[in-house]
């Protein structure tokens, strides 16, 4: 089975909806049939490699909020990823462009390191304030996982993968996704927003026993369309 997962490496929902999915994923009886591949979506497709200001007064600009309730909404989110084991650290985050930092998700699929590497990213952004948009961050955060170093280099200095990264916003597009985490389960069942564990291993269970178009799994009657996820670059929490 495969499940395929939009998101994008500036994304804190995503980030949140991994660490929930791995946890389904680990009570899923049927885990060793499932391989899971990261797809691309990019929350600020216009933005520049790196943004000016701290992730509080552009999430308040964003939003034409005040900084204090921006400080709010940011401390629930990093309350909310510290339940899940996640260390983020919004003081730090540096927001910017990720194109190139999907791409090279997309050359480390087919180096078989694409989970090292999502790893990497969002570790690199959430928790220890690198710059992701930057080209020699992506160079050196890639190298650490043990992606070739020329080949890395090759890919930020060209074009390379860049027509999978837009097919993969086209599908995104062609699906209705709008916000990210969103989660396409053997191409049948759809689930949006980082959803509780229980959800995703019930949603992994539906998937895994029927056959269907793609359709919104169900988390107790609810509407999927209410799910935590991240709609744009800044991401109100």
């Amino acid at each position: 089975m495969q499940i395929d997962i939009w998101s994008d490496v500036m994304c804190p929902w995503c980030a949140v909806g991994k660490a929930r999915f791995e946890q389904a994923l680990a009570a899923f009886p049927h885990a060793e049939e499932v391989e899971v591949r990261w797809r691309s979506f990019e929350l600020d497709p216009d933005a520049p490699e790196e943004k000016d200001g701290d992730y509080v007064h552009l999430l308040a600009a964003k939003y034409g909020t005040s900084a204090a309730e921006a400080q709010r909404m940011v401390d629930t989110m990093t309350a909310t990823a510290a339940a899940e084991g996640l260390d983020f650290r919004f003081d730090r985050v540096r927001p910017g462009n990720t194109f190139d930092a999907h791409r090279l998700l997309h050359l480390a699929a087919d180096r078989g390191l694409q989970h090292e590497l999502k790893d990497r990213f969002l570790t690199a952004y959430l928790t220890e304030g690198e710059a992701v948009g930057r080209p020699d961050v992506l160079q050196r955060l890639a190298s650490e996982v043990g992606l070739d170093e020329i080949a890395v280099k090759e890919v930020l200095a060209g074009d390379a993968y860049a027509d999978a990264v837009r097919a993969d916003e086209r599908q995104a597009m062609a699906y209705g996704i709008r916000g990210v985490p969103f989660f396409v389960l053997d191409g049948r069942l759809g689930v949006s927003g980082a959803q509780p564990a229980e959800v995703l291993l019930g949603a992994l269970t539906q998937a895994h026993e029927q056959g269907q178009p793609l359709a919104m799994h169900d988390a107790g009657g609810h509407a999927h369309g209410a799910g935590d996820a991240c709609a744009d670059g800044s991401c109100a929490v």
